[in-house]
């Protein structure tokens, strides 16, 4: 993974489950210039299997995401390797022992990284795909009046409880490898790794996208060779980390902590800022249908799906440039409505 980046101490942090995180640290990287007046901010938490790297696509792809017009800070998620993870984090925290981190633990962490190291005390757009938007969400209800807008795409405010079963089943197919030891493995469990990228392609993709083949378009000849591209992306990942964050992902609900209680109803009517909530209708773990009941209760909300075959990876930066273009639309409008 890249090295280039900045990393806020934390010192011991006390998480929503009571438990604790000691020493822990956030890793991030900023683009563009902070203005006099702290203004056109823009928040880009990460996704499951991202970093600030793989973030910089978007500011690629995406013209209105221009460190020349905003200033960017790009915040690893803890579990990813470059923020506190199983995998660099001492005895007694380390691997399986490693605390549950909630999405309420990572923005209030972000939060605290804005505010106390780099001065900033409001957020123009917080905006990101899957687990980055389940963040955005996550800021608009924390922080209310910190935040103008939202941009989440492929992502929900809460996880649905059949993408609860969907991660389920990746996490029974990792764990089910003898060489996995309850997470005190002594070299990474590739078996485990591999089956978990195998039972994972099929939801990443829509049943379209495989009817009609479209993994040709990816350079791909047959089916197999995109199982074995998964694989290969998913050895490089620390077994304990992936299911570090797939716990934060399961655990993912705007209202839980001490503010909203577990009331969901009350935490999206919270969010007060602009958001446009893009769904793909074809994302089979975040379908558009959940979306639509949140936006609902949201105030100054807008659904705005689109159609696409791609399923949940239509988001990658590198997939579909109609996409990005369709994004840039929305990042100009709510950077343009401040």
């Amino acid at each position: 993974m890249a090295d280039d980046y900045e990393v806020f101490e934390l010192g011991d942090v006390e998480l929503l489950s009571g438990e604790s995180l000691p020493d822990a640290r956030l890793a991030y990287k900023t683009y563009g210039n902070l203005s006099a007046n702290r203004d056109r901010v823009v928040v880009m938490p990460t996704f499951y299997t991202g970093s600030h790297a793989r973030n910089e696509g978007y500011i690629e792809k995406v013209p209105a995401l221009d460190p020349a017009r905003c200033f960017i800070v790009s915040v690893n998620m803890f579990g990813n390797g470059l923020s506190s993870s199983p995998s660099n984090t001492p005895s007694p925290c380390d691997g399986p022992r490693f605390p549950r981190v909630t999405l309420y633990d990572n923005v209030r962490c972000q939060h605290r990284l804005l505010t106390e190291g780099l001065g900033i005390d409001h957020v123009a757009l917080v905006l990101g795909w899957s687990m980055a938007g389940c963040q955005s969400f996550q800021w608009g209800a924390q922080y209310p009046d910190m935040v103008d807008a939202i941009l989440p795409f492929c992502a929900s405010a809460k996880t649905s409880p059949h993408n609860i079963v969907f991660l389920e089943g990746v996490k029974a197919a990792l764990e089910a490898d003898g060489a996995f030891a309850g997470g005190d493995y002594r070299s990474p469990p590739e078996v485990g790794l591999k089956a978990f990228a195998r039972v994972y392609a099929g939801w990443a993709y829509s049943q379209t996208f495989y009817r009609e083949r479209l993994h040709r378009e990816l350079g791909f000849e047959t089916f197999e060779d995109v199982l074995l591209d998964w694989e290969q992306d998913h050895l490089v990942w620390d077994a304990n980390d992936l299911l570090a964050k797939l716990r934060t992902w399961q655990a993912g609900d705007i209202s839980a902590g001490p503010v909203y209680r577990g009331d969901f109803a009350r935490a999206l009517a919270a969010i007060r800022a602009r958001a446009i909530v893009v769904p793909c209708t074809t994302d089979l773990y975040f379908p558009p249908e959940d979306n639509a009941i949140e936006v609902a209760q949201m105030p100054n909300a807008e659904l705005r799906p689109y159609d696409s075959p791609w399923g949940h990876c239509v988001a990658t930066p590198s997939r579909d440039s109609e996409f990005m273009g369709f994004l840039n639309g929305c990042v100009e409008e709510l950077l343009g409505a401040r």
